[in-house]
């Protein structure tokens, strides 16, 4: 199969080239710069170009391209490229993939749970409402960018992606060092959910989407078992045999991180109903599995 890449280089478009040239697809890449290699398309979001001649025969696009949410702190122009960096990437893809007289038959658009904001100790599934303030307004959004490809017949699903439990990179990567030296804890109380899953599950997870026929809209990426961050924090202090008696009180937090400290403080308990539904099984449904594979 010829698929398609936005996010090539991140945490998980990385791994998902590996994993699908591995089994022996053929992977193009989108890159914004003049394309260097045979694998390489051009594509420039802000100005809502793709070169589709280079996706003719994909069957599937999968975007993952975005501005990282913690990479920097929140200030009015780092969330304005964190918000036009989803939406307009989208808008160029999904009206690129529209325009095509042969377009991919699916088209796997990145999304997140900050769809649902906070929902404190509630189960919420891909059924729950959007949430309030800026992480799911940006979701919403991004999501509703996608409109072109699904008016223009594109199976397209949002893979709502939860807490990704890697070596490096992404936001449990930051923590692997901290715990390391034995300075890792809670955060704020500790009570709040945290929904994750695996980098393996999640690169399943994707290829899943791809291949199951009729599988579109929401779909969440994440453990079957949220966990709070005192009980995260437990796992990972037993696993790397380090104290965790340190905490970082939401004051400090909020200080620290700004605005983005509400998102890190919020509690998100969600649920894969629909993966767990397609019939899809998790490598590491427990967060010491996860912990353990990272």
């Amino acid at each position: 199969m010829r698929i398609a890449i936005t996010g090539s280089t991140g945490l998980i478009g990385t791994e998902l080239v590996r994993s699908l040239r591995a089994d022996g697809h053929d992977v193009v890449r989108l890159v914004r710069r003049p394309p260097a290699a045979a694998d390489e398309v051009r594509w420039d979001p802000a100005r809502q170009e793709v070169d589709t001649a280079g996706l003719r025969g994909c069957a599937a696009m999968v975007h993952l391209a975005g501005a990282g949410v913690g990479d920097h702190r929140w200030t009015a122009a780092y969330k304005r490229e964190i918000r036009d960096s989803r939406v307009k990437g989208t808008e160029a893809v999904a009206t690129a993939l529209a325009s095509m007289d042969a377009p991919p038959r699916v088209f796997v658009c990145g999304s997140a749970i900050g769809y649902y904001g906070d929902t404190g100790d509630r189960r919420t599934d891909e059924t729950g409402a959007a949430g309030t303030g800026f992480l799911p307004d940006v979701c919403v959004a991004w999501e509703h960018a996608a409109g072109p490809a699904q008016e223009a017949g594109i199976r397209t699903a949002f893979a709502r992606t939860g807490l990704v439990v890697a070596r490096s990179g992404g936001a449990w990567g930051k923590l692997f060092p901290i715990f390391r030296m034995g300075l890792g804890g809670r955060l704020g109380d500790g009570s709040q959910y945290w929904s994750f899953i695996s980098l393996a599950d999640h690169i399943a997870a994707l290829r899943h989407l791809i291949d199951t026929d009729g599988l579109s809209g929401p779909v969440n990426l994440t453990a079957p078992e949220p966990v709070t961050n005192r009980e995260a924090t437990a796992v990972m202090g037993k696993y790397l045999n380090r104290p965790t008696l340190a905490t970082v009180p939401a004051p400090v937090l909020r200080a620290a991180l700004g605005e983005f400290a509400g998102d890190v403080l919020a509690s998100q308990r969600v649920i894969p109903r629909r993966l767990l539904d397609s019939g899809f099984s998790f490598s590491h449904p427990r967060v010491m599995d996860a912990v353990r594979a990272a």
